[in-house]
């Protein structure tokens, strides 16, 4: 349900209602709107927490999203354009005057827009009260849709699937767990997203001979979303005991008491089959003796990897993964064609090449497998008819797939509301695509999914809590991580699984939540005026989008430049290459120029048609962008996201008019220089000191050196990329108390800076700042002290910055995890330092960090430290490393070192190392770390 559209707008109408006079112009009308849209979000709340899904239902909770929506624009436009203007207009009665006099307008306006939705809202309140929310999908209409794909799914113990492939080892693994006498482990959890066969690996343990000669015992309930604790409680007891409880007038506490003695007393197996929440085990585990030496075992399993957590301390988790492709093959081999077809003369050649890459689109989830599998297996092996399954695989897997579809339908109707539009806002981006978190959770928040207005109240920062949303759906397996950071292991990128994707797409397709523009839509005269947010994965004109209530504008596709060239100039340059130079110089500047307008012409249909734009992400967009960012930009004044990163202009001056812009949140400046500027430099008025709620800000690489930035007022700030203190002021950071990331990128000079560091006051009072990195070749060593003396709670440094040696131990964070050094040239050794850190995990040394020939480990040094590389260190000649120094260490990277001799004998006291990566070292070297451990796995050697 579409809960956020309407807490959206009621926050924006609260938070204006008290922050800006001059909606008193139009307050009774706010007053009234607001009332209605109070009982709408009550309605809403209801339906949802009822899993309604009538399609009457559907279809009003469509409209309640575009009246608040339309209620937002229309407010939120009004009072942000009287606040403007009447800064604007306090200068002089004859402008005050004009700016009343366009307020007036202004207000008239506005009234009748909220008149327009007054009416419309009466109308839908009408329908609505038609209907008696309280027996939506319960009582009134039967079984609700989600009811009857819950009842579908519904497995039997009795019936295993002979079509298994890639369970092997997980079988192997779980067994011992079971049978052997001296595991202590008393719960086993296998969790996974919907498809890849949990229940069917719990079915197979549950029938293996050993289990079933071990346990004397055995029973097998689904758990499931709707589930009575009594009757899951009643099942199993009736199942190990043969006493039907059923119906019986004992209490649920002596059913509970004599199930628990049961357990405790004999030789027992429980399989609870798929367990959708930590509430559904914490209310079942009572009669579980999981804390006490007996003898009985439970194997449960969940899409949720958290409910493992909580299942037991001493739970086993096996966590099931895709098959590959081999494995994939496999399976679908055994289900498209007869056994007959393999003792004889095998697949033919053809079909196996059209199966191969037919089964691609499964990405590896075996339900995906078995279903087009057995699409192939009423082809009768004919490959004219392979080939029209092959041409539209996709299309077939969703017609004849109600099993894929409704299996991961389960997992989506089981999300809270506040999860539901963060998972359909990762329908926008394309396939495959690497999702970073950083920039996920921003848009989140700047689309208002996550609020930033609840902060006082909850205590917690928007963007942790759009984090933990995220991760909510990561343990539901909805999404998977693909990369974590090295140092903190905090989840770096996510990404969806092919079909999890496609069913996330329809999902929004089907609630009006994204329109993407693709191959199959992108030559389409124009989009869809009823969507609000639009994602182009193709080139599609901008001019064919005629939403003029559009609030996002992604793009995740390059404009290829030929889309700027007319054709007919195209197909001459191409072939009548051999024309002469003067010719062709014309020729280069006229499709120079015609590029310039039609880029112009771009920004100038989405600046006067996308006035209610609240995200536009041109990142990665074609780097070439025209001649200037037009100074219309500054008309967008909804804007909360804006990104022009790796765009470049032939002007590379950026207009004042972005002052404008005072909701931004993000506002992302690292352009590139135009292809005809003479400057690598950008300028940047300084008027983001404007924009009040600003949260993360990156500034260009290289600013011109007229530019100075006040940036002292923005104290919601939590990234800080490019500062540095010829282009900014540095008492400006001491206003950033929420920083959290700080990038310093350039100069950095301390004026009136006192001898004695103590007594210089602080640089930053950040408490949460937790990653610095600092390249520059103007800072002073004492300057760099004070200002990592000042930073406490830091976790991450990376540092650029040439110095003789590194501050002394003390000013440092002691929180430190990860250091990473860059073209340092310490000429002290760095190591008696650092080893003192209690917390460090990860220590890289790179491109003459390091300019001394030695470097020495003492006893106890660096009690954490797991990872530790070495590259480009010209003048390393001896890393010493004393017996019981690094105790944790992993991994060791040596690389470009070419005059270190060996390899310190110290390393072979340290027991955890597991791999060592030599790298570009002189072959020499490499004999004498070889020698005698020439196929030794831990080891790699690369040229």
């Amino acid at each position: 349900m579409e809960l956020s559209a309407i807490s959206s707008v009621l926050e924006t109408i609260g938070m204006l209602t008290q922050q800006v006079t001059s909606l008193l112009g139009v307050d009774d009308q706010v007053e009234s709107l607001e009332r209605e849209l109070r009982w709408m979000q009550s309605f809403l709340k209801v339906a949802d927490s009822r899993k309604a899904d009538n399609e009457v239902v559907r279809d009003r909770v469509a409209d309640i999203r575009d009246l608040a929506y339309d209620a937002e624009d229309v407010i939120e436009t009004f009072a942000l354009r009287v606040a403007s203007k009447r800064k604007a207009g306090f200068s002089n009665c004859i402008k005050r005057s004009a700016c009343c006099l366009k307020e007036g307008c202004l207000l008239c306006h506005t009234k009748s827009e909220i008149e327009k939705i007054t009416v419309r809202i009466s109308e839908l309140t009408r329908q609505l009260k038609t209907y008696d929310v309280t027996k939506l999908g319960v009582d009134g209409e039967g079984p609700s849709s989600s009811a009857l794909r819950r009842e579908s799914r519904r497995p039997y113990p009795h019936i295993v699937d002979d079509n298994i492939i890639g369970l092997d080892g997980d079988i192997n693994k779980l067994l011992p767990l079971f049978v052997d006498e001296e595991s202590e482990c008393r719960v086993v959890a296998i969790c996974g997203m919907g498809g890849l066969g949990k229940t069917t690996l719990a079915k197979k343990i549950y029938q293996h001979d050993q289990v079933v000669s071990h346990f004397k015992y055995l029973a097998w309930v689904n758990v499931s979303q709707q589930f009575q604790k009594r009757k899951i409680w009643e099942d199993i007891l009736s199942k190990l005991s043969s006493t039907n409880v059923r119906g019986s007038n004992q209490s649920e506490e002596e059913i509970a008491q004599k199930l628990f003695k049961f357990l405790e007393d004999k030789k027992c197996l429980v399989i609870l089959d798929d367990i959708w929440s930590i509430e559904a085990w914490n209310s079942l585990k009572p009669v579980f003796p999981t804390e006490r030496n007996s003898n009985s075992k439970i194997l449960l399993t969940s899409r949720r990897k958290e409910i493992v957590s909580h299942a037991d301390p001493r739970c086993y988790q096996c966590a099931l993964r895709c098959l590959n492709n081999k494995q994939s093959w496999e399976l679908l081999q055994k289900i498209a064609f007869p056994i007959s077809d393999f003792a004889g003369y095998g697949v033919d050649v053809k079909l196996r090449e059209l199966g191969k890459d037919m089964v691609k689109h499964c990405a590896g989830l075996p339900l995906a497998i078995i279903v087009l599998g057995g699409i192939l297996a009423t082809k009768n092996n004919s490959l004219n008819e392979w080939r029209k399954v092959s041409s539209n695989v996709k299309a077939c897997l969703q017609r004849d797939t109600s099993d894929v579809k409704d299996v991961l339908a389960l997992s989506y109707d089981d999300l809270p509301s506040y999860l539901g539009p963060c998972f359909l806002y990762l329908s926008h981006f394309p396939e495959d695509y690497e999702i970073h978190k950083g920039r996920l959770i921003q848009l989140l928040i700047a689309e208002g999914i996550v609020s930033p207005n609840q902060e006082e109240d909850c205590g917690e920062i928007a963007e942790d809590v759009a984090e933990g949303y995220l991760m909510e759906l990561v343990e539901r397996c909805m999404i998977q991580v693909c990369e974590r950071d090295i140092a903190t292991l905090e989840v770096k990128t996510f990404q969806m699984h092919d079909l999890m994707r496609d069913f996330c797409m329809s999902k929004a397709k089907e609630e009006k939540f994204f329109y993407i523009i693709d191959q199959s839509n992108a030559c389409s005269s124009s989009t869809d005026q009823g969507f609000r947010r639009i994602s182009m994965h193709e080139y599609c004109r901008i001019q064919c989008i005629k939403s003029t209530k559009l609030r996002s504008l992604l793009f995740f596709k390059e404009i290829p430049i030929e889309a700027f060239r007319p054709r007919s100039l195209v197909s001459y340059e191409e072939g009548e290459s051999r024309l002469c130079n003067p010719l062709a110089s014309i020729l280069f500047i006229s499709i120079i120029g015609i590029s310039l307008l039609k880029l112009r012409g771009i920004w100038t249909h989405m600046l006067n048609n996308f006035k209610l734009l609240r995200v536009l992400d041109l990142e990665p967009i074609n780097d070439f962008f025209g001649c200037k960012l037009p100074s219309g930009i500054g008309n967008l004044i909804h804007l909360r996201f804006l990104s022009l990163r790796d765009l470049s202009f032939v002007r590379s001056k950026l207009p004042s008019s972005l002052g404008n812009l005072r909701c931004l949140q993000t506002l992302d400046l690292r352009l590139e220089r135009g292809s005809c500027s003479h400057s690598n430099s950008i300028y940047v008025p300084n008027v983001i000191w404007r924009m009040l709620q600003l949260r993360h800000l990156y500034l260009p690489s290289k600013c011109k050196s007229r530019t100075k930035l006040r940036l002292g007022t923005l104290r919601k700030l939590l990234t800080l990329v490019n500062f540095n203190t010829k282009n900014c002021y540095l008492k400006d950071l001491i206003n950033m108390t929420n920083l959290r990331e700080l990038e310093i990128n350039g100069p950095f000079k301390i004026e009136d800076f006192n001898e004695e560091l103590d007594k210089n006051p602080p640089i930053i009072q950040a408490n949460y700042l937790h990653s610095l990195s600092i390249i520059s070749n103007e800072i002073d060593t004492r300057h760099l002290t004070h200002l990592l003396s000042c930073c406490d709670n830091l976790r991450k440094l990376s540092l650029a910055v040439e110095s003789s040696k590194l501050p002394e131990y003390h000013y440092l964070s002691s929180n430190l995890v990860y250091i990473k050094l860059i073209r340092c040239k310490l000429e002290e050794d760095p190591m008696p330092t650092l080893e003192k850190l209690p917390d460090l995990r990860i220590l890289e040394f790179h491109d003459k960090a390091f300019k001394g020939k030695e470097m020495f480990c003492s006893a106890h040094g660096f009690p954490k430290l797991e990872s530790l590389s070495l590259t480009y260190l010209e003048n390393l000649e001896e890393l010493k490393v004393d017996e019981k120094a690094m105790p944790s260490l992993r991994g060791l990277e040596i690389g470009n070192c070419h005059n270190l001799n060996i390899l310190p004998n110290g390393l072979r006291f340290i027991t955890t190392l597991e791999k060592l990566k030599i790298e570009s070292m002189p072959k020499t070297f490499i004999a004498k770390v070889l020698q005698g451990r020439e196929h030794d796995p831990f080891i790699i050697v690369r040229d």
